[in-house]
């Protein structure tokens, strides 16, 4: 049996950082980064709560790896998009116009 308390605050740490990364800044890489913080800290939310208990299962790494999965192939869509509005409008920053 492992001890949660470490792993719950490096998550609960993680979706902090990256929840104020997604609503302070505007700058749309920065936003993606704050997305990936939050995806990596609910798969370690998933990996400990995995581990605990008397039989611990490999649903939690299971579910992790899903979780990388979708987290790369939200990576690849967002920065083609990225890529096209940079080109479309010659910057990245999404606090001003709408078009």
């Amino acid at each position: 049996m492992i001890h949660t308390a470490g792993p719950q605050l490096l998550a609960s740490l993680l979706i902090g950082l990256g929840l104020y990364g997604i609503l302070a800044r505007r700058n749309a890489v920065l936003m993606l980064v704050g997305a990936e913080l939050v995806l990596a800290g609910g798969g370690l939310l998933l990996v400990t709560a995995g581990a605990v208990g008397r039989d611990p299962s490999w649903s939690g790494q299971v579910l992790t790896l899903f979780v990388i999965t979708i987290a790369a192939a939200e990576v690849v869509v967002a920065l083609a998009v990225i890529v096209a509005a940079y080109r479309r409008r010659g910057h990245i920053d999404l606090s001003g116009d709408a078009g």
